[in-house]
């Protein structure tokens, strides 16, 4: 029994071969599933380690860099106040010479005195001028009389000629007649000759008084021309004899009197001698009166070339002196120079204001307010942040990769603590808050956002 169930030694062995089969079989399953899970492992923490190293070395560099306070630039708001100084001066200011030679008979207006338009300021004692006036009338006479004189010429001669022309008919029919008697041997032929003598001496009469015709129509137009001639010189001395009387031009204030009674006065010029001008000048002065309309007064003011394109003609603007502080005037831009100064780059515009009450005066230093509307506004940085050099002004920036650009700009408006800039900026640029001479062009920093 024992023996027919015991296995054969063959058997034992394909049954021991099975058993290292199965045992082999799992350790290599187990083996490549290990290797399997192990790369997994490794492809996840590979680049986590790399990462990991890296970013240990860029904070082990960043510790090492030097850490830069940076700002953003802002946009300036569109709408804002312009303050300018400006100087008032008059609308229309003259200074009044003399056209009359003699001496100052007496004045009428003294500085400060209001006038009207063709008010009386002084008068002029000018005999030389009346003596003219009178010689330049004679003269009109004169000419007058002699027009008078060749028509009367003139007309004798257009008497004469027809005159001649009655004696011309009855020659000639007498010589006709006297032509047939001959013919018919009545009468002799010298005396048909006579006749003929005497046609042809009426015919030589008429002629000649044609001519006188034609010569006094000559001398009446030059007499003509003469009378004219006379009558525009007596009209020329009339007019300067006017002038005797010096008058404004126009309603304003006398702002200046550079003459006094008894003064001799040459034409033209508006030279005195030993005058003791009111207006603080005791030398030869070049005009009489200086006058000024009060009523409107002109504002003048430079505007700088950035603000330039936003002041437009009709454009309103507060104005104030120091002298009112309670009082606001209100200007009106009425024209600008349409060209930029070279020197100061600016636009001088001029502004009209009401001046009815001649609070204002010329002269005066004034401060003049527009309120302006932009439409691209520039941008605004702290004045920390320029840099200027011989590159002319720039601003430090930090590059995306953490170095140091030094950019040029263009600098605008000047509010004391920032300034605005006109170009140069886009608008995202970090800017060094406080450049110093550390900061070089290239220079890698670590940019710290300054808390506002």
């Amino acid at each position: 029994m024992d023996s027919q169930h015991r296995p054969s030694p063959d058997s034992e062995q394909q049954t021991t071969s099975k058993k290292n089969r199965r045992g082999i079989g799992a350790i290599g399953w187990a083996v490549i599933g290990a290797v399997f899970f192990g790369s997994l492992l490794a492809i996840g923490i590979l680049p986590r380690l790399s990462q990991k190293s890296e970013l240990q070395a860029a904070v082990k560099e960043a510790s090492t860099l030097p850490s830069i306070n940076v700002i953003t630039p802002r946009r300036a708001t569109g709408a804002t106040k312009l303050e300018l100084p400006g100087n008032v001066v008059a609308l229309n200011q003259t200074t009044i010479y003399a056209r009359s030679t003699g001496y100052l008979k007496r004045w009428y207006a003294d500085i400060g005195d209001r006038v009207q338009a063709g008010q009386l300021l002084a008068e002029i004692d000018s005999p030389d001028t009346d003596q003219q006036v009178l010689q330049a009338k004679a003269e009109v006479v004169q000419a007058q009389a002699n027009v008078s004189q060749t028509r009367a010429n003139l007309a004798k001669s257009i008497s004469d000629l027809k005159q001649a022309r009655a004696n011309l008919l009855i020659a000639r029919q007498s010589w006709q007649r006297w032509s047939v008697l001959v013919k018919q041997g009545a009468v002799p032929q010298q005396d048909a000759d006579t006749r003929y003598a005497t046609y042809q001496a009426n015919l030589a009469s008429v002629e000649a008084a044609q001519n006188t015709i034609n010569s006094d129509s000559a001398n009446i137009k030059a007499a003509q021309a003469n009378a004219y001639a006379s009558q525009a010189n007596f009209q020329r001395n009339t007019v300067l004899q006017s002038y005797k009387k010096v008058t404004a031009p126009f309603a304003g204030v006398i702002t200046a009197r550079n003459v006094n009674t008894g003064v001799l006065i040459s034409a033209g010029n508006g030279n005195t001698s030993n005058s003791n001008s009111t207006s603080n000048t005791n030398t030869s002065n070049s005009s009489l009166y200086t006058i000024a309309a009060y009523d409107n007064l002109k504002v003048n003011v430079s505007v700088p070339q950035s603000l330039s394109q936003s002041l437009q003609t009709g454009q309103t603007a507060q104005i104030t002196v120091r002298e009112l502080p309670q009082r606001v005037f209100t200007g009106k831009v009425i024209r600008t120079s349409n060209a930029i100064d070279p020197t100061t780059r600016t636009l001088l515009t001029q502004l009209e204001v009401q001046n009815l009450d001649a609070t204002l005066r010329p002269g005066m230093y004034a401060n003049v307010r527009f309120a302006i509307n932009r439409t691209n506004p520039p941008f605004v940085v702290p004045d920390s942040a320029l840099v200027v050099n011989a590159g002319g002004t720039q601003v430090a920036t930090v590059t995306k990769d953490h170095t140091v650009h030094y950019q040029k700009v263009a600098v605008g408006r000047d509010y004391g603590t920032e300034v605005e800039i006109t170009s140069g900026l886009t608008g995202n640029e970090s800017l060094i808050a406080t450049p110093t001479v550390d900061e070089t062009e290239g220079l890698r920093v670590q940019p710290v956002a300054q808390r506002k």
